[in-house]
């Protein structure tokens, strides 16, 4: 009954992740430029802020990048076997950004809140 609990709170605060592959020293939009244009979709984008977790699953770097109204607010190094979380205020931009011609691999979900890892 405990684990049923848990499922049914946790669920409903954290989108399921979708995998990425970015080659070629690409750059990749997630979310931003309006339908039919996201990578991914962010089920909180009508919140004033919700949180992308990107994670590094493959054995090359990458950088993520949010933008705001075309201005740069904060660019990020992921390295291999990195989860970064990131706020995401409603209405920007998140994108990765390959750093080399290999292929790196990202994992892409959301979050409505910021839990701090214990």
């Amino acid at each position: 009954m405990k684990k049923l609990l848990f499922l049914l709170v946790f669920i409903p605060l954290v989108s399921f992740g979708q995998t990425f592959e970015l080659t070629n020293g690409q750059s990749m939009i997630m979310i931003g430029k309006g339908k039919g244009q996201d990578g991914t979709i962010n089920p909180y984008a009508n919140e004033d802020y919700s949180f992308a977790i990107v994670e590094n699953v493959g054995f090359i770097d990458f950088s993520i990048r949010i933008q705001e109204k075309g201005k740069i607010i904060k660019e990020i190094l992921i390295k291999p076997e990195e989860t970064k979380k990131v706020k995401l205020a409603k209405g920007s931009e998140l994108y990765l950004d390959s750093t080399t011609r290999n292929k790196s691999i990202a994992r892409v979900s959301y979050s409505k809140e910021h839990k701090p890892k214990p």
